[in-house]
């Protein structure tokens, strides 16, 4: 089966989304807003107390209550993005009384329309998004294994994905084959499952980005040399004439079904808002791929 994934839009803007560093400044900048308002309805009401008597009670409610609103959303926003970078740092393997020091980047993003979207790099620059994963077997293009996430990176996305094949298509994969973007020592040992032998799925995972229309390396010769790493064996393994015919077949395979449901079918963003509605709706986007395939593969 062939692995890949592909940004998916959410149901919200980049520019309802800010930055760690812009939620501090505009904390700042409404609590001196409100202090100075309090200050001016303080001094507009000794001013009519003292021109016609106490107990009118003029003051400034609305404006007031909307920079108090505001105000609250920003603190609500700094309270998810603070828990964020813990649960990031106790996830990297952080002891969680460290992990409870972290602070957010000045980068980190918050959107409010759906908070738990993410600010991903897609092909038409940068998009306020979910990370959809997807697992294609090479016959028909049946979407065997799908999972969404609203991490941009897909390196820590290959164990669950291949986890959603066994639970999904009810056995695992045989082979993988995926781009660099999988690749890391992590990944390719448990692709390799030596405590379970019987587990082993065969990969052809690319190490690195190559250009387009790039001349193939040399193909390695003579025996591997000892010690290398699993990252460094895979790449002698993908430089061989065998292995290049096989990760070939990778484009072919899963690229497809992406062009099948953004394009034809023109899918490009959610229309649900929260992690957990995008991901059931992702689900049925894929299912409905594998209903129309079957559909046609009964008519052929």
């Amino acid at each position: 089966m062939a692995l890949d994934s592909t940004k998916v839009k959410a149901n919200a803007s980049k520019h309802k989304a800010m930055s760690w560093k812009r939620l501090r400044e505009s904390e700042k900048r409404i609590r001196r807003e409100v202090r100075e308002m309090l200050a001016e309805a303080e001094r507009v009401d000794q001013e009519e107390d003292a021109r016609w008597g106490a107990g009118r009670g003029d003051e400034l409610p609305a404006e007031l209550a909307r920079r108090e609103s505001r105000l609250q959303r920003i603190r609500e926003a700094k309270k998810a993005l603070q828990q964020r970078a813990r649960e990031c740092a106790e996830a990297e393997g952080q002891p969680p009384e460290k992990a409870q020091q972290v602070r957010p980047a000045d980068k980190d993003q918050y959107n409010f329309t759906d908070p738990e979207s993410r600010l991903m790099k897609g092909g038409d620059g940068f998009v306020q998004a979910y990370n959809a994963q997807t697992a294609v077997e090479p016959v028909c293009q049946l979407i065997v294994g799908q999972t969404l996430t609203n991490e941009a990176n897909d390196k820590k996305q290959l164990e669950p994905l291949v986890g959603a094949v066994e639970r999904q298509a009810g056995q695992r994969p045989q082979g993988v084959l995926a781009d660099s973007g999988y690749c890391s020592e992590k990944n390719l040992r448990y692709l390799a499952s030596e405590d379970e032998p019987q587990k082993a799925i065969e990969a052809w995972v690319a190490t690195e980005k190559t250009k387009h229309n790039a001349p193939p390396p040399a193909a390695p010769r003579g025996r591997i040399p000892p010690g290398l790493t699993r990252v460094e064996r895979m790449r002698r393994k993908l430089q061989t004439k065998a292995g290049r015919k096989v990760y070939a077949r990778r484009k072919a395979v899963v690229e497809p079904v992406f062009g099948q449901i953004k394009q034809a079918r023109g899918i490009r963003q959610f229309l649900l808002r929260g992690f957990e509605k995008a991901k059931a709706e992702w689900a049925l986007i894929c299912l409905t791929h594998n209903v129309v395939k079957m559909h046609r593969l009964c008519h052929v």
